[in-house]
């Protein structure tokens, strides 16, 4: 930059003073780390919004029973530091959610990070003011405060979803949403519950309602196939080798398919006889965890026929493990391909409807109707209930970002610019929106990830390019329309050749009515 520009672009910078050097929303793993780079690495002045009154992010508010990781523990943690890493100590393959909250309360005060943090407070407006190329950045307690550069941290599942079920408010009994559980807990005892929704969080919560409940009736619209976690204690050898291999295990995470120490079999399901397969199968069923979906046949996502192979051998598992015939069909997803819905991992989910006290409704035969005072009414039947949980999922990573009023150049909100869909490049920035980043936003892995893993890598990434805009003094970075478009039709061209598109999923933005059904995370 000749020196007469860098001059004025100096000058015009100690005229556009800013309360701070960022903001960042949400105090969850990305918002954290990126509070750390930002300001114990870089030397930048940072503010941090959370809307609860603790750190966790997903884990503050997801305190369903059940609820806990299905990455396993010695990935599902941060890699930036060796002495993090070093001093924690996992007591189980996949964690429960209380102890990953305070595994990151342990960060936050090791790192000294709270100081920054302000909580029970949410961002509601974020406007780029182009004269004085900033941000002017609002909350619901009425602050307003400026930055150089505004970083969404807010996560991709942190948007529940509930139902339009006509009645939904006159319910007199108690009724939650798993993402918004009450910190106290529920205790079922003697109760009649209902759930609505057989998606992860409800795998992971029904087996443990239903030691409890008198009653438990389960409102199924799509059966998935889910697979066993074999969670367990954590090997004191086993955790030894992989802390002497901190270096390797970095490495490797970092340069897989989804931040897992996971490998396609790196041939088709079709070169293999049917005693092959199922000696593949089987070990990864055996093993635990995401092997039988992310370290599987490398097309088992690309062809129909490879996909049939592993989502038969599902099936058959299924029959094998629930009893009553017609419960066990009602559990059998014959309406995708494996893999292309979220796969939740499972303890004894399956078994929970051998039990005497548990009852499966499929909603597709009998439409839930209305939801009454007293319980709720489907085309069938009636029930009643004292307790109702909508395990319905999220507005997945779009809604965090719609429901601030974001604003770039001309005024223009972030959401109309995505009526049609996420427009990004790299899921990392939007054109029209100059210094604005999203960590793990629409058009990057996330969600088809061990999600620290990209996190860690977004934040280094956005790190590296403040880092830049401040050493060059240029004041502002967007991406060019043209590049975005290329990364926007690359999402969907890849999405395209795979079988994902051809299943109705949040994936695809199909669980909320009326959003673009387009590919929201990167493959």
């Amino acid at each position: 930059m000749p020196s007469a520009q860098q001059s004025r672009r100096e000058a015009d910078a100690e005229g556009r003073a800013t309360d701070f050097d960022a903001v960042v929303v949400g105090a969850g793993f990305s918002g954290l780390y990126m509070l750390h780079r930002l300001r114990n690495e870089m030397g930048l002045s940072a503010r941090v919004y959370e809307s609860g009154d603790g750190v966790g992010g997903t884990w503050y508010w997801n305190r369903y029973p059940g609820a806990r990781s299905d990455s396993d523990s010695y990935v599902y943690s941060y890699s930036f530091s060796k002495e993090l890493r070093q001093e924690w100590e996992w007591s189980e393959r996949y964690p429960e959610r209380s102890e990953i909250q305070a595994y990151l309360e342990h960060v936050t005060d090791r790192l000294d990070l709270r100081r920054d943090i302000l909580f029970s407070t949410r961002v509601i407006d974020a406007s780029f003011d182009e004269k004085e190329e900033v941000w002017e950045v609002r909350t619901d307690s009425g602050d307003v405060v400026t930055a150089q550069f505004f970083i969404s941290a807010a996560g991709a599942l942190s948007v529940a979803s509930l139902p339009d079920i006509p009645g939904r408010d006159t319910f007199a009994g108690k009724s939650y949403h798993t993402g918004h559980w009450p910190h106290e807990g529920v205790d079922f005892t003697d109760k009649r519950v209902g759930v609505i929704g057989t998606g992860a969080t409800a795998i992971q919560a029904i087996p443990l309602i239903a030691e409890q409940a008198e009653h438990l009736t389960v409102f199924q619209r799509t059966p998935n196939y889910a697979i066993p976690s074999r969670n367990g204690l954590v090997d004191p050898e086993q955790e030894a080798e992989r802390r002497a291999d901190y270096e390797g295990v970095r490495e490797r995470t970092r340069n897989s398919f989804a931040g897992f120490e996971l490998w396609a079999i790196d041939r088709s399901a079709l070169e293999d006889s049917p005693e092959e397969r199922e000696r593949e199968y089987r070990a990864r069923w055996d093993r635990g965890g995401f092997g039988l979906w992310l370290g599987n046949y490398k097309d088992i996502f690309v062809t129909r026929e490879a996909n049939d192979t592993v989502s038969e051998w599902l099936r058959e598992k299924i029959a094998e493990r629930v009893d009553d015939p017609v419960t066990a069909e009602k559990l059998t997803p014959r309406d995708h391909a494996f893999g292309t819905k979220r796969v939740p991992l499972e303890s004894n989910y399956y078994e929970a409807f051998n039990r005497d006290n548990v009852e499966l409704v499929d909603v597709r035969a009998a439409p839930i109707r209305e939801i009454t005072p007293i319980g709720l009414r489907t085309q069938e039947a009636e029930y009643e209930f004292d307790v109702l949980i909508f395990a319905t999922g999220f507005d997945a990573m779009t809604g965090p970002l719609n429901r601030i009023n974001i604003r770039g150049r001309g005024g223009q909100l972030l959401r109309e610019k995505w009526a049609e869909g996420p427009r990004t490049y790299l899921g990392l920035t939007s054109a029209g929106f100059p210094n604005l980043f999203f960590i793990t936003g629409p058009g990057s892995p996330s969600v088809l990830s061990n999600m620290p893993v990209s996190i860690e890598q977004h934040v280094e990434f956005v790190s590296k390019i403040i880092g830049e805009v401040r050493e060059r003094g240029t004041e502002l970075v967007e991406p060019t329309a043209q590049a975005e478009q290329e990364w926007t039709d690359h999402v969907q061209k890849v999405a395209r050749s795979t079988l994902f598109p051809e299943t109705a999923t949040w994936y695809m933005g199909a669980n909320i009515p009326g959003k673009p059904r387009v590919f929201l995370p990167y493959l």
